[in-house]
């Protein structure tokens, strides 16, 4: 197998969009319950920044020209998503410790896989999409 060759860019990132229902709900999850800061904010839109990343969130309604697919949030099923976001953090216990404070209620307690290498542990913000929040073993 021949290797792959490298994004074209370098310096790109990937930063994850999220279908909300209520921005303003959205927005009270993610900047005081997780501590992400507004960059952009519109009535339909936001642009946070958690840690060194970005998160975008949108409003669902109808597709703009460039994108014939209109977003949704999640239907609601507890136990199906279609993906997730994760946060990587340098230590997932202490990080759920101070949003525990914060009110975020998680999945379950922080723990270790049976494949070993990683501690993490889920939530799931006021739409329903999962969240991890990972760290090294």
């Amino acid at each position: 197998m021949s290797p792959l060759p490298d994004f074209p860019d370098p310096q790109a990132g990937v930063s994850p969009l999220l279908a909300v229902a209520d921005i303003y709900r959205a927005l009270a999850f993610w900047v005081e319950r997780i501590g992400a800061a507004i960059e952009v904010q519109w009535d339909s839109y936001a642009l946070l920044r958690v840690g060194e990343g970005h998160l975008h969130l949108a409003v669902t309604g109808d597709p703009p020209p460039d994108r014939p697919v209109r977003l949704a949030p999640p239907r609601g099923n507890d136990h199906e998503v279609t993906g997730e976001v994760v946060i990587q953090v340098a230590d997932c216990r202490a990080v759920v410790d101070v949003l525990l404070q914060r009110g975020v209620e998680f999945l379950g307690p922080p723990a270790t896989p049976a494949w070993g290498g990683e501690v993490r542990a889920f939530l799931r913000d006021p739409d329903g999409h999962l969240v991890e929040i990972s760290s090294p073993a």
